[in-house]
């Protein structure tokens, strides 16, 4: 088919224009828009019908023959289109008319996931009415209840619990739940339920040994993890497999109100060593470049001389993460340039222009 009549013909379903549609459309011939797919992604009239919410395209699409399974090039229905876009009318439509509920596009997911990425309840409410899964996965683990309990809304979160009592004990491939994925994205009205209403296991870890009250301090949200430790009896020490405490976590993320969280309120010791390396909160502020971290966890009593396994110290790390300001933070700090247990000196890791000038300055 000619370029621009593949334009027009998309550009008329999109801007829901029928009468024209239908006129451009008989002009062609009906079975030359059946089968077309259109674009790099591949998808149909249909597709576009449903994405845009066009109701009355959509029948006319459906009474010309266009297939209601036909896939794009990642296999998304018409119906994936639908529920992620909210369009209700074309999601009861589509249903209606025989569309499959559980139908997967890559990636394996289904069109109650992609309407769980959005916080509109009828259309949830819709795809369950017609029997849609909760309990089933994509090919990372996450179910619809995962991705209702990461975009928050607490309703859409209550009504699947409603559907499906046991939504909550789901597990990611990396053995991530519900709450650690309402943690780390800052869901406190998701967290309060959860704890309310699921039985989860205090500092119930993933496959990396990383539990809730980690993922909700180590991206700086603070009031979830006051929660979990009022609520949920978290502990501000638990160690990850790594062997990295939240005082490390935060340190590597830059969370200073964090820090001091813990260190001020919970008297977590500020100079905790991680892993067998013994590394410091001071070791993983520097590897990351984080200036103000650094500043903070002096101001919190660091110790600026400490030692890993091997020698290093911070400012060997600064050094090795090529972090300029770090250097010359530390070196204002008062570390100087001594060498580790192999005789190789911060100044003697430095590569970028920066880091070299960083330490030349202080000479």
């Amino acid at each position: 088919m000619d370029a621009s009549l593949s334009r027009a013909l998309v550009r008329l379903t999109q801007e829901g224009d029928l009468s024209s549609l239908q006129s451009l459309i008989h002009s062609l011939g009906e079975e030359s828009v059946i089968d077309q797919h259109f674009g790099r992604s591949g998808d149909t009239l249909l597709h576009y019908a449903a994405r845009h919410g066009h109701l009355h395209v959509l029948q006319y699409l459906h009474e010309l023959g266009v297939p209601l399974e036909v896939c794009n090039n990642d296999y998304k229905r018409p119906l994936h289109e639908a529920a992620c876009m909210e369009r209700l009318d074309c999601v009861r439509f589509l249903l209606l008319r025989g569309a499959r509920v559980d139908s997967l596009k890559k990636a394996d997911w289904t069109p109650l996931m992609m309407s769980c990425t959005r916080r509109t309840l009828p259309v949830i409410q819709e795809l369950l009415a017609h029997g849609a899964d909760v309990s089933l996965k994509n090919k990372d683990g996450w179910s619809s209840f995962h991705i209702a309990c990461r975009e928050g809304s607490a309703a859409a979160v209550r009504l699947l619990l409603q559907h499906e009592e046991s939504a909550w004990t789901s597990e990611s491939k990396t053995g991530r739940t519900p709450l650690h994925t309402a943690a780390l994205h800052g869901r406190e009205d998701v967290v309060e339920l959860l704890l309310d209403r699921c039985a989860y296991r205090p500092d119930q870890a993933d496959s990396c040994g990383v539990t809730p009250f980690m993922d909700a301090l180590r991206n700086g949200h603070l009031s979830v993890a006051r929660r979990l430790l009022e609520k949920h009896k978290a502990c501000p020490t638990a160690v990850d497999r790594l062997g990295a405490r939240p005082v490390h976590q935060v340190a590597v993320t830059g969370q200073n109100d964090a820090l001091e969280f813990l260190v001020k309120e919970l008297r977590v010791d500020v100079n905790e060593r991680a892993t067998a390396l013994q590394l410091s909160a001071l070791h993983y502020a520097a590897k990351e470049g984080h200036s103000s971290t650094i500043r903070t966890l002096e101001e919190l009593g660091a110790d600026l001389h400490a030692q890993d396994a091997k020698g290093r110290t911070a400012l060997h790390m600064a050094s090795i993460g090529q972090h300029a300001e770090a250097v010359s933070v530390l070196l204002e700090l008062g570390l100087n340039n001594c060498p580790d247990s192999s005789g190789t000196t911060p100044q003697q890791l430095a590569i970028k222009p920066a880091v070299i000038q960083a330490f030349q300055s202080r000479h």
